[in-house]
């Protein structure tokens, strides 16, 4: 048993014991049953935004390398689904993407020249401390002179440009690769929906504009090119359940892709049920989200946060990858309008490392969650403790208990057997056993 409260971080208590139940399942019971099983675990993990690779790079080499192998070392936090941008978020030390200047529909000027300073190598120490590190990359704009805005700040995608922007994102690909840096998949547009009002890097992609570019252009052109890199949709919010529907019905999507991205900063997620019942094999994945450094509880919301994740787990997502992996004390480099904190803090003085209380959520799930993991069935008619349960490969079974009210005890049952223990306010507490 592991719990994060008031008082400790991910700490182990006392065994877990299973004794024979002597009495029925109560109301509040919370009740497992490993044999109705449901989707598959790929892991959790953050996003290594320029800002972010920019602040780990400040980092002595050393002290990197520590809290490389505590994030990402299959023994430690175990991080091993990560983001990166194609080009500049508004996580940025600069807004750049791989070809810009006037427009160039044959990519001549196409150089991923700005990423080799410190965002490569930080991709590459990372996968070093965990090699089984799955890449997925999203752009938050094409280049500007794609645009009807002719900038990267705002505006919506040309169809006329729809073939060179398909390149693009290969040479992207097998730029990455060439250094060293596969990556596995890949997002059509960070947030299809918003121009964030010209602010920072963005750009709208209307619905069969989007679903036309996988199945007519982006597709394609990686079954030509021999890329096996996988195509998730949408990339936004849960209240775009019924566009993400849609796109899947259009004549040709299927065929290059069976994945879509979820954000949850709009909408429920519940929702995420209402695709999931058209298309039950369709790949769900979780692929932004993170704290404002500004909050008061910014460093002790895990109990929040445990709650958002056992959401997401609970309707089909198969990861979670958390905004910036890394910022400073006041949540920089930034060249966007927003207050995000880092899933860690760089102190950009003293160089000192604090921990968000998403961070101190995650460690509750990706140190006990493997990859391959399936999750299996818990109900409870009347606890208040949230729950979400799995099974390792290899038989080990993982149960995460939330609460965020008052101290509570919690009974659960497995079969005929059963198991009692008191969950402090405010804690998020991890059960293991074979």
């Amino acid at each position: 048993m592991w719990t994060t409260d008031d008082h400790e971080r991910c700490a182990p208590g006392r065994p877990l014991a299973w004794n024979p139940a002597s009495s029925p399942a109560s109301r509040t019971a919370i009740v497992l049953d490993a044999e109705k099983k449901y989707q598959p675990i790929l892991g959790f993990g953050a996003a290594f935004t320029d800002a972010a690779c920019f602040t780990l790079n400040r980092l002595d080499p050393p002290v990197r390398e520590r809290l490389f192998h505590d994030l990402f070392h299959p023994a430690e936090m175990g991080f091993s689904v990560c983001r990166t941008a194609i080009g500049a978020s508004d996580y940025s030390t600069k807004v750049y993407s791989f070809n810009d200047g006037e427009p160039d529909p044959d990519l001549t000027r196409f150089s991923i020249d700005h990423d080799r300073a410190y965002i490569l190598p930080i991709l590459r120490e990372a996968r070093k401390a965990n090699p089984d590190l799955f890449l997925f990359s999203s752009p938050w704009s094409p280049p500007g002179w794609m645009k009807s805005n002719n900038s990267m700040l705002g505006g919506n995608m040309q169809r006329r440009h729809m073939a060179p922007y398909a390149n693009y994102f290969i040479k992207f690909l097998k730029a990455y690769q060439a250094e060293g840096v596969p990556v596995q998949a890949i997002t059509v547009q960070n947030e299809v929906d918003t121009d964030q009002d010209g602010r920072m890097p963005a750009c709208t992609w209307p619905q069969e504009i989007e679903a036309d570019f996988v199945g007519q252009h982006l597709g394609p052109a990686f079954e030509r090119a021999g890329v096996a890199t996988k195509i998730w949709i949408i990339d936004h919010n849960y209240n775009l359940w019924g566009r993400a529907t849609c796109e899947l019905e259009t004549p040709g999507v299927r065929k290059y892709t069976n994945a879509i991205a979820w954000h949850g900063y709009v909408g429920e997620v519940e929702w995420i049920d209402r695709v999931h019942g058209a298309f039950p094999d369709v790949e769900m994945y979780w692929t932004e989200g993170g704290s404002d450094y500004t909050s008061p509880d910014y460093a002790t919301d895990w109990a929040k946060w445990s709650t958002t994740f056992t959401g997401i787990l609970r309707h089909w997502c198969r990861s979670i990858t958390a905004w910036n992996l890394a910022l400073d004390e006041v949540g920089k480099p930034n060249v966007g309008p927003f207050t995000c904190g880092g899933l860690v803090s760089v102190h950009s003085q003293t160089k000192d490392i604090a921990y968000s209380g998403q961070y101190w959520a995650f460690a509750q799930y990706s140190r006990f969650i493997k990859r391959d993991a399936r999750r299996f069935e818990s109900t409870s008619t009347g606890s208040p403790i949230l729950h979400a349960a799995f099974e390792n490969p290899g038989g080990q079974r993982v149960v995460v208990l939330t609460n965020s009210g008052a101290p509570q005890t919690c009974d659960l049952r497995l079969g005929s057997q059963a198991t009692s223990l008191s969950l402090s306010q405010n804690s998020v507490t991890t059960l293991v056993w074979s």
